[in-house]
């Protein structure tokens, strides 16, 4: 089968709705290939070895009203899809045995793809967990219909929310640990300061069975680190992704929480202040790094050249593996991933598409099987390569759903309306102290 989905992209000017539809649909078509069609579980990346993906699952899940309402699997069929899943994780052995699949309710960050047990000796992931389960309460919530399939996913969904202990992984502090390791315990580092764990405090706040205090989100907060960069006061995280994956299935736009209320923002508007200092980074590239530059920027978690020195025009540079890249502080290695900057287009539109047009005439794979490469760099230069430098060989599936879910926030917002009606997320929104916007009406029925 040829990868490629479309050839007739003018790269001269700027993506369209239409064009954006079709890089929307060629990328989740990595969860309609990648899926294990026996148990619903879903690959971590394209490696054809590859064990599966906790948060890459949830994301899967998310993705099915999407793919329901642009009329590419009818709904009946997307809700055997999210049965299947769900209904597999929850027949998945829980237990403090080191080849369960999880413990407590939560999940071990990579599956094997036909068993369902721990693999690679990884850890009980707190937030890899959170995203899964964020992926379980959007089909829950979206799919409300009174026949066998919808209400045993919602009673699925429900079970697992239900039965994981928030409290347990806070191991007698206020915050939560990044996770456990049945040979060694839990994880000595903890969800503190702003980042994607965001989310995870939300869920923990609330659920019915095992809730956080709010007191929990208060000592998130506590190492909030508000900066001015460029010009730009922010609520300051590094690497992009830190500011988009809660943002897949919260609407901030209006809605605060004390420390925002504080600053006059709201984390939405965090969020587009650190899309501009991404680009303002490229723009002066104090590194020298080739191709950065008002359309090429983009610094996020993403795979790498690998560990490496080497000579650029006269300088030595290090570069790097997979390691959460940042912006304006590092690390920088002069790899830039595309998929991240697709993701911040609901909140920079603006500079968001007419990079998406400089990435499309790069042979990133735009209109190609998956979309574009998760990442590349142009400052590791590779000879034998078509294009002349590193391009990485796989797709992930947690850089997929942040395209195609902010895609269609962009576009519709509709995963953002669904989960405006998924109780446990409000309640967990008003329990960490947000109002105001649209929350205020919901917060009435919590």
């Amino acid at each position: 089968m040829s990868d490629a989905v479309s050839t007739d992209l003018d790269l001269n000017r700027l993506p369209t709705d239409q064009d954006l539809a079709r890089l929307q649909f060629t990328t989740l078509l990595y969860y309609l290939h990648g899926t294990n069609p026996d148990n619903g579980l879903v690959r971590d990346k394209t490696a054809s070895d590859s064990p599966a993906s906790i948060a890459a699952i949830g994301m899967a899940l998310a993705t099915l009203p999407v793919v329901v309402e642009r009329g590419v699997i009818i709904r009946e069929f997307a809700a055997k899809i999210a049965r299947k899943r769900l209904r597999f994780l929850m027949e998945c052995p829980q237990g403090a045995e080191p080849d369960a699949s999880g413990y407590k309710g939560f999940f071990y960050h990579f599956l094997d793809i036909e068993t369902g047990r721990r693999v690679l000796d990884c850890e009980l992931s707190t937030i890899d967990t959170a995203f899964l389960l964020a992926g379980a309460l959007t089909v829950a919530t979206y799919f409300d219909k009174n026949t066998p399939d919808e209400a045993e996913i919602r009673w699925l969904a429900h079970g697992l929310y239900e039965r994981t202990d928030w409290t347990w992984a806070c191991d007698g502090e206020p915050t939560l640990t990044h996770g456990w390791i049945p040979e060694k315990g839990f994880i000595p580092y903890r969800w503190r300061g702003y980042d994607e764990g965001l989310l995870l405090y939300f869920l923990g706040l609330g659920s019915p069975t095992h809730p956080l205090e709010p007191e929990s989100y208060t000592a998130y907060t506590a190492t909030y680190d508000w900066k001015t960069i460029y010009g730009r006061d922010l609520l300051y995280s590094g690497p992009l992704f830190t500011h988009q994956l809660s943002h897949m299935w919260v609407d901030f736009r209006g809605i605060r929480d004390a420390f925002m209320r504080k600053h006059d923002s709201d984390y939405f508007q965090n969020s587009r202040q650190a899309t501009f200092v991404q680009q303002e980074y490229a723009i002066r590239n104090p590194m020298n790094h080739i191709g950065y530059g008002r359309y090429c920027w983009g610094f996020t978690a993403c795979d790498g050249p690998g560990w490496a020195k080497r000579e650029v025009g006269g300088t030595e540079c290090e570069f790097f593996d997979y390691v959460a890249r940042g912006a304006p502080y590092g690390p920088d290695d002069g790899t830039v991933a595309p998929w991240v900057v697709i993701a911040s287009l609901p909140f920079a539109p603006e500079i968001v598409i007419p990079t998406v047009r400089n990435f499309a005439r790069m042979n990133l794979g735009m209109t190609r099987l998956y979309g574009f490469k998760p990442s590349f760099n142009q400052s590791f230069e590779i000879t034998e390569s078509p294009i002349g430098w590193w391009v990485s060989p796989y797709h992930f599936g947690i850089d997929q759903g942040p395209v195609v879910l902010m895609i269609e926030n962009y576009r519709t917002g509709l995963l953002w309306n669904i989960m405006r009606d998924c109780v446990p997320l409000v309640t967990g929104l008003c329990r960490a102290g947000f109002s105001g916007g649209w929350l205020s009406a919901k917060s009435e029925n919590v």
